[in-house]
């Protein structure tokens, strides 16, 4: 399919499956993707405002004119991965419960409210969300809840919903097709990004790596980036055993966490996009071996990437 921009577009990889790619890379810039089958669809996430959504929508038109999106799974409560749910709000759409936890927390008034703050995280958010319209969107949440796995069938083809969380997120969802040797992995996958751990435990990530890499799967759709590998998931996976390993480190020595933040020295990962977000890993850590630190909200965590972003 042709692109909708220079470099947002339809990639189709086969077997009746298709990855959305966001055009610009950074915040918020997610993918999406869609599982066809005999005269219906599953759209696996939507976008971030009503305005991508629509965009995306139009353009799988002729994909979804035979085979109508009947199905979304949400693979996370992140707002970029479900808040243009009201443009498909007549089809079954499926979250983990984890997920659906996070959804209520934070929606579009949240958002709203974060990028209205006049503080460093609300510059800092308005600076990475600045691009995206949280007006007018209607919090469709999804209607059908899963613990652990399920499976649908989507015109005949059989698609796995697994949820490997709580590790991004309180519940994240991989999705996969098993014929088609793919698997949508949400934000368990970052390419050519740093992750952010919001929720944990670091060891939920890690094994979630490994299911991936046991699944019978060549072809990766990343939360964000473009389409990709395994080898993909292996770097995801260094990265987050090199920064649990530092923090753990400095923990034990006393340091404060925003201080190890700044000490830790990045190395090979220090190209990754957003390492900013060490920040909210480093505190991760930090409760995870002492569980009465008092959690940072929203605004507490963005401001802690505020002072680690080289930019202001």
């Amino acid at each position: 399919m042709a692109s909708v921009t220079s470099r947002t577009c339809c990639v189709a990889l086969g077997h009746g499956c298709y990855a959305w790619i966001a055009g610009d890379v950074g915040w918020g810039m997610s993918n999406a993707g869609l599982i066809t089958g005999r005269g219906e669809s599953l759209l696996v996430d939507t976008l971030y405002d009503l305005r991508l959504t629509k965009t995306m929508i139009d353009a799988l038109a002729p994909l979804t004119a035979a085979a109508p999106i009947s199905t979304v799974a949400n693979t996370h409560g992140n707002g970029d991965h479900w808040f243009g749910n009201q443009l498909v709000s007549h089809a079954e759409i499926i979250a983990a419960r984890g997920s659906l936890a996070d959804m209520r927390q934070v929606g579009p008034a949240e958002m709203r409210a974060l990028t209205g703050m006049d503080n460093p995280a609300g510059h800092f958010a308005r600076r990475i969300f600045g691009r995206f319209d949280y007006t007018g969107i209607d919090p469709v949440l999804p209607n059908r809840v899963f613990d652990g796995e399920t499976v649908v069938d989507i015109g005949g083809t059989e698609v796995r919903l697994i949820d490997v969380g709580p590790a991004h997120s309180a519940g994240d969802t991989i999705v996969h097709v098993p014929h088609a040797r793919t698997v949508y992995t949400g934000d368990i996958v970052f390419a050519g990004a740093a992750p952010v751990v919001w929720h944990g435990p670091f060891a939920r990530w890690l094994s979630a790596c490994d299911l991936l890499l046991s699944l019978d799967a060549d072809i990766v759709v990343p939360g964000h980036g473009p389409v990709t590998t395994k080898q993909a998931v292996r770097e995801i996976r260094d990265y987050l055993e090199y920064v649990h390993e530092q923090a753990t480190t400095r923990f034990a020595a006393g340091m404060p966490a925003m201080d190890a933040a700044h000490d830790i020295p990045l190395g090979r990962f220090a190209d990754l996009d957003e390492s900013e977000r060490l920040a909210v890993n480093v505190h991760t850590v930090y409760r995870e071996l002492d569980p009465s630190l008092p959690p940072l909200d929203g605004p507490g965590l963005f401001g802690c990437m505020a002072e680690l972003c080289p930019r202001t």
